[in-house]
This record gives structure tokens, sequence and C-alpha cells, in this order.
């Protein structure tokens, strides 16, 4: 779909720079993925009683090793 936006220039130069994209389209595509990949994740609180762990598992041994 082609379409005209107008994106502040700033905005524009820094996004390319922390991303490494070359392209401003390249920029927008991405950001577009992103966007609906974050919108479309379950929220952790949704999966509350869904999930079975492993006998003998231990989260707070594992987080010690950090």
């Amino acid at each position: 779909m082609r379409t005209n936006i107008v994106i502040d220039d700033d905005m524009m130069d820094k996004a390319m720079e922390v991303s490494g994209l070359k392209t401003k389209k390249e920029v927008v595509e991405q950001a577009i993925i992103e966007f609906v990949e974050r919108r479309t994740r379950k929220n952790l609180s949704e999966l509350r009683g869904k999930i079975q762990f492993a006998d003998g598992y231990d989260y707070l041994a594992l987080r010690k090793g950090r």
C-alpha cells in the first residue's frame, strides 16, 4: 500500500541510526512489525494457571546465577 506520511526528521534519523536500517521505508516497515508483535503478544497475567512447570523447577535457584 502506498501512502504519504509526515514524520519528524530527527526521530527518523535516530530510528535509522539505532536500527541500522538504510532506508526510511525499512524503518517504517520494521516499526509496524514490532508494533503488531507487541500488541498481539499475550499478557503474562492471561497465562496464570495455564503453565505447568517441571517437577523440581526452582526459579529462585536460577536467579542466583545472574
